[in-house]
Formats: C-alpha cells, structure tokens, sequence
C-alpha cells in the first residue's frame, strides 16, 4: 500500500467549502502518480517510451465530505494485476482517519503511437509485482 498526503485547496472546493465530487478523480491520479514515482517511474520517461496509463473504469463512493484546507491522506493498492491493466482501490481519509471517499479504478497501458493496448513494460510488471 502507498500513502500520499493533500491538502485540499479552495480551487478543488464548491462555494460551501466542499471538495467537489469530480476533483476526488483528480487527487486519485496524482495518488497514483505518487506511487508509480515511489516505484522509480516518471510520467514524462514512460511517456518518453510511448508508455501510458488510461483510466478505463472508474466506480467511485462519497461517503462524507472533504472540505477547504484539509490535510487528505490518500491510500493507494493494486487489487489485480493484468498483463496490460492495474485495478487499484484506492482511499481518501481525513486527518481523523474518517474515510471519506473509496474507488476502484482500473487503468489500461497504451502505447501511444499506435493508440492501442500494450503490455506493460517488463521491468514495471517485475516491480509491481515484487512490491505486491
């Protein structure tokens, strides 16, 4: 399991000082951003490869509110592995520990010259798998 922290800024809130619902799917990537870096992978390298990740399935429950200057601890593990997708379960907690959002998210690998499904790279899979 990786953690990564958020503070949730007025930008990411409505005007009650709430996050609001679709900036969840944003400190979800940057969660995952975080735990691929922790992994020894920048975006921009894999990039670089013709490698990346999209977000083919997302489910999502909001169970209470994350407000305007909140520190978020965002909880990030992968729940399968395929040859070319990672489904991820992923958790915002507020600084209580009171769980405030879940999702399970599957990304797929693309190759980005030929827009179309890869696999993912050997020496990632080993990573991950070795990290599981």
């Amino acid at each position: 399991m990786h953690e990564c922290q958020i503070r949730v800024y007025y930008e990411d809130t409505d005007a009650g000082g709430i996050v609001y619902y679709a900036n969840y799917l944003k400190f979800f990537e940057r969660a995952r951003t975080e735990w691929l870096r922790s992994l020894g992978y920048e975006q921009d390298t894999l990039l670089e490869q013709s490698v990346a990740f999209v977000v083919k399935r997302v489910e999502m429950h909001n169970h209470a509110p994350a407000r305007f200057n909140q520190m978020l601890s965002i909880e990030t593990q992968i729940v399968e592995l395929g040859g070319a997708s990672i489904t991820f379960r992923q958790e915002i907690k507020n600084a209580q520990h009171d769980l405030l959002v879940t999702a399970e998210i599957q990304v797929a690998c693309v190759d980005l010259a030929k827009m179309k499904a890869r696999r993912l790279p050997r020496t990632l899979l080993g990573d991950i798998s070795r990290g599981i």
